[in-house]
C-alpha cells in the first residue's frame, strides 16, 4: 500500500500592521495630548520663514524684542487653529485610514468639545497677536485665518491642496515682514519672491505626504495631485515644485540684500532638496518616513541660520 504524505497547512503570510505615525510623544498628560492632536514640532517647518521675514525687515526698520515675540506667538496661534480644525474636519476619514486611525479624535483620547476649545482659542490667541503688531496686520489677519483654515476642506473640491497649503505657509514670511514694517515691501516683487519660494517648497513635500494616502484617498472620494496624477507623475511634479524653490529664495536674497552667509545656506538647501529626492521614486515609498519629512524641518532652519549669520557679520 502506497502511503500518502501528510499534507501540511500552508503557513499564513505574516499580516503587517499599518505603521503609526511617527513624531508623536509618549504620555497620557492633557498636555501631551493636545501636542501630539496638532502635531506641535511640525511648528519648526515654517517659523523659520516668519523670522526670515523678520529679519529682512531689520534691514529697513528697527525690530523690538516685544514685535519677535508677537510674531512667534502669531505664527504658533495660527498653527494651531489650522491644524486643531484639520483634525476636526477629518476625523470620519481619520477613524478609517490605517495610518491616522489612532490619533486622538479617533481614538477619544481628547473629546470634540476639548478639540473645538482649543481652536477656538488659539484663533482669538492669533487675532490678538496679530492685531497688536500694527493696523495692516489687524486688517489681514481675518482673511488669513480664513484661508489657512479653508485648506481643511480643500480635499474635497480641488485636485491641489498641496499649494493651497503652500499658499498658507507663504503668508508666515510676508507676516513677519509686515509685523515689522507695517507695509508692503520696496522692491515690490521681494515678498513675493519669497512667497513662491516657500509655497512651492511647502506644495512639493505635501505632494511626498500624500503618496502613501493614495489608494485611501481615491476610495474616499478626497481629491490630490497624486490621485489626478498618478505617483510617477506626482513625483514629478514636486521636483518641478521644488526646483522653482531655491531661485525664488535667492530673488528674495538679493532683493533684501543678502550676502555670500545667505548663500551658502542655500547651497545646504538645495542640497537637502536634492537629497529627498533621490530617497522617493515611483513604486518605492519606503524610504518615506518620518527623518524624510524631518529633513524639511532642518532646511528651513539651515535658510533661517545663515540669513542671521549673515545679517549678524555682513
Amino acid at each position: 500500500m502506497s502511503s500518502v504524505p501528510p499534507v501540511h497547512p500552508s503557513p499564513r503570510p505574516a499580516v503587517v500592521p499599518p505603521a503609526r505615525e511617527a513624531q508623536t510623544f509618549a504620555g497620557e498628560s492633557l498636555l501631551v495630548r493636545y501636542v501630539n492632536f496638532v502635531k506641535l514640532p511640525h511648528t519648526l517647518f515654517a517659523l523659520p520663514f516668519a523670522l526670515l521675514g523678520v529679519l529682512a525687515a531689520s534691514r529697513i526698520e528697527p525690530v523690538a524684542p516685544r514685535e519677535v515675540f508677537l510674531v512667534i506667538l502669531a505664527f504658533s496661534a495660527a498653527r494651531w487653529a489650522a491644524m486643531g480644525f484639520n483634525r476636526i474636519a477629518d476625523r470620519s476619514f481619520d477613524a478609517r485610514n490605517p495610518r491616522t486611525r489612532d490619533r486622538e479624535l479617533p481614538q477619544g483620547s481628547l473629546s470634540l468639545t476639548q478639540a473645538w476649545v482649543s481652536v477656538v482659542v488659539a484663533a482669538a490667541i492669533f487675532l490678538v497677536a496679530a492685531g497688536s503688531l500694527n493696523p495692516l496686520c489687524l486688517l489681514l489677519s481675518p482673511v488669513a485665518l480664513a484661508w489657512i483654515l479653508l485648506y481643511s476642506l480643500s480635499k474635497r473640491f480641488t485636485w491641489w491642496p498641496h499649494l493651497w497649503l503652500g499658499v498658507s505657509l507663504a503668508m508666515a514670511p510676508v507676516g513677519g515682514y509686515l509685523a515689522v514694517t507695517g507695509r508692503w515691501s520696496d522692491p515690490h516683487w521681494m515678498l513675493a519672491a519669497i512667497s513662491t519660494g516657500v509655497a512651492t517648497w511647502v506644495a512639493g513635500f505635501d505632494i511626498f505626504y500624500a503618496l502613501p494616502d493614495a489608494g485611501f484617498d481615491r476610495a474616499e472620494g478626497l481629491r490630490s495631485a497624486v490621485v489626478r496624477l498618478g505617483e510617477p507623475r506626482a513625483i514629478l511634479l514636486a521636483k518641478g515644485l521644488h526646483g522653482v524653490t531655491i531661485p525664488a529664495l535667492a530673488a528674495f536674497g538679493y532683493a533684501a540684500g543678502f550676502g555670500v552667509w545667505y548663500y551658502a545656506g542655500l547651497v545646504l538647501a538645495a542640497a537637502i532638496l536634492a537629497y529627498e529626492h533621490q530617497l522617493v521614486r515611483p513604486g518605492d515609498l519606503s524610504r518615506l518616513d518620518a527623518a524624510f519629512f524631518t529633513m524639511n524641518g532642518v532646511m528651513s532652519v539651515v535658510v533661517f541660520g545663515f540669513a542671521l549669520l549673515d545679517r549678524v557679520v555682513g
